[in-house]
């Protein structure tokens, strides 16, 4: 699979196509789920040829995954938004308030691109990034044996989990609510796993 690289690696034309290629689909997303997409509508939303497409993405999956790339990284930045203390359980973090409600925003896209239950192209890069950045973080703040992966993996399945299911309408609740129960789940699960 053709790795996922937004910047196109230096060349300003390689990062313009695939640019236009990942806002295409994110648009033929909101009118219909990504199992239902073509490349052929991928690359006429795009104005790009099929060549072309072909050229930077091995598949549509890899251009989800890139298409969902910045969202990720806004979501595993909002969860670790403090620096050595955090916030209080009642106190979630306004970047992720923000980043919940820029999902609901372009709801449609996010629930082709996050499967329910927390699958799909976005779902599994989520769970990857934000697992992989939860093991650095609680390496560097406790001492070695502190159950880092399972704690890494509890945080992770929670918050895509949570995340799959408010955009797939299992979870009513607004973007401060949401944000407000993801914050207080959190410690829950930090605390949990602490060693005895």
């Amino acid at each position: 699979m053709t790795p996922a690289a937004t910047a196109g690696g230096g060349d300003p034309r390689t990062a313009r196509t695939r640019g236009k290629l990942r806002e295409a689909l994110l648009a033929a997303c909101e009118e219909q789920p990504l199992d239902r997409v073509s490349v052929s509508d991928v690359v006429r939303r795009a104005g790009v040829g099929r060549a072309t497409f072909y050229l930077h993405y091995d598949d549509l999956r890899a251009l989800a995954v890139d298409a969902c790339a910045e969202i990720v990284r806004q979501a595993v930045d909002a969860l670790h938004a403090w620096d050595e203390v955090p916030p209080g359980p009642e106190t979630p973090p306004a970047e992720l308030v923000a980043l919940l409600e820029a999902v609901r925003t372009r709801a449609e896209v996010y629930r082709s691109l996050l499967g329910a239950g927390g699958g799909g192209p976005l779902g599994e890069l989520l769970h990857q990034e934000l697992r992989q950045r939860s093991i650095s973080e609680l390496r560097r703040r406790r001492p070695a044996g502190s159950a880092e992966d399972l704690v890494a993996s509890a945080v992770a399945g929670l918050f895509t989990g949570v995340l799959a299911d408010w955009v797939h309408g299992r979870t009513d609740a607004t973007p401060v609510q949401l944000a407000g129960g993801i914050w207080r789940m959190l410690p829950a699960v930090h605390t949990a796993a602490a060693p005895r």
